[in-house]
């Protein structure tokens, strides 16, 4: 089933409105309520005409919403529950009172008064529930995140140790930091990086605990020429030196294309698809192809192909496994594919 659409959703929205408003104002017009309302005394209408055929389950006489909307005036004869105001049960004000104090704790919210307003309005009403037993610890990346707001704020040269995740080393570097940022679930600093000197992408998970980011007394001064980066269509943007690659997929590695981008892909026999994607480190596309075994194979470029091959020969080396005289096949390794129960995974 397709997910309903803004339209479709703002029109149930709109229905569960109407009923209360209409008993509210008995008598009153068409033209009045449309306006009210902000739609047409044409969509009015259909509203109307889609209530009286519904109600409670069943679909007897008794059972669906009684109104009419004779001589320009609409009068709602049985709401069928409607009119009355709706409520949240006790596991759903629970969490929402959850919610609402995880969210207050994130360091450098905007509207936090709102929100402090919401939650108290929310905790009033939760009334004899045991709201005040509710306590939000977050992890120590918030520790990170504080730290990271605050010299964002002050606008203060950070020194951060930092783990390479492709090279799994742990780096030392001073940034100046030009933005803090949420995607799909995780938070980032985006930052001049004085080794890279170019404009960097920091995950704040990757930051060595609460003390791999130290607020320094200087100021941050970004070089003009660097700008934020547009994340519209993820935060990975392919540069002009980056390398391309295709690679042949088995049915169950089909998901890479749902976590990196890629630039193409084309279904093959057997449920096999081929993707072109393009790959800034090449120590990060081994440890993919090598974490993929038998379910990938790198098409192209040759030079990929053979150092893929290579380093999964070396790794098969090292369990014992020996490698033919050809060079061409040891174990699980063909072509740069490599098995995993040969790798000792």
């Amino acid at each position: 089933m397709s997910p309903p659409t803004a339209s479709s959703t703002d029109r149930l929205s709109r229905l569960l409105a109407l009923v209360p408003w209409l008993r509210a104002h008995p008598g009153v017009c068409l033209d009045e309520a449309a306006v009210t309302f902000g739609i047409s005394v044409r969509q009015l209408r259909d509203d109307l005409d889609l209530l009286f055929v519904c109600g409670l389950p069943g679909g007897a006489p008794g059972d669906l919403i009684d109104l009419s909307y004779s001589a320009d005036q609409i009068t709602v004869l049985d709401p069928q529950t409607l009119d009355r105001p709706l409520k949240l049960s006790a596991d759903e004000a629970m969490a929402l009172v959850v919610a609402a104090r995880t969210l207050a704790d994130v360091p450098g919210l905007a509207a936090r008064d709102a929100l402090d307003r919401a939650l108290a309005k929310l905790e009033d009403a939760v009334g004899t529930l045991p709201s005040d037993r509710v306590r939000i610890e977050l992890d120590a990346e918030d520790e990170v995140l504080r730290v990271v707001q605050d010299a964002v704020t002050r606008g203060r040269r950070l020194h951060l140790r930092y783990l390479v995740w492709s090279r799994d080393e742990l780096t030392e570097r001073d940034v100046d930091p030009m933005r803090v940022l949420s995607r799909d679930g995780r938070w980032y600093l985006e930052a001049w990086c004085h080794r890279a000197k170019a404009v960097r992408m920091f995950r704040l998970d990757r930051i060595d605990g609460p003390d791999g980011a130290t607020v320094l007394d200087m100021p941050a001064t970004p070089p003009p020429e660097a700008e934020p980066r547009d994340t519209d269509d993820g935060l990975y943007q392919p540069g002009p030196n980056d390398l391309r690659v295709v690679l042949e997929l088995h049915p169950a590695a089909r998901w890479v294309v749902d976590y990196y981008p890629v630039e193409s892909q084309r279904e093959l026999d057997g449920g096999r698809l081929l993707i072109t994607l393009r790959v800034s480190e090449a120590s990060w596309l081994r440890r993919l192809v090598l974490g993929l075994g038998e379910q990938a194979r790198v098409v192209e470029p040759v030079d990929v192909v053979r150092d893929i091959h290579d380093v999964a020969v070396r790794a098969l080396a090292a369990y014992g496994h020996g490698q033919p005289p050809d060079g061409r096949h040891t174990g699980g390794i063909t072509d740069g594919v490599v098995s995993p129960s040969r790798a000792g995974r």
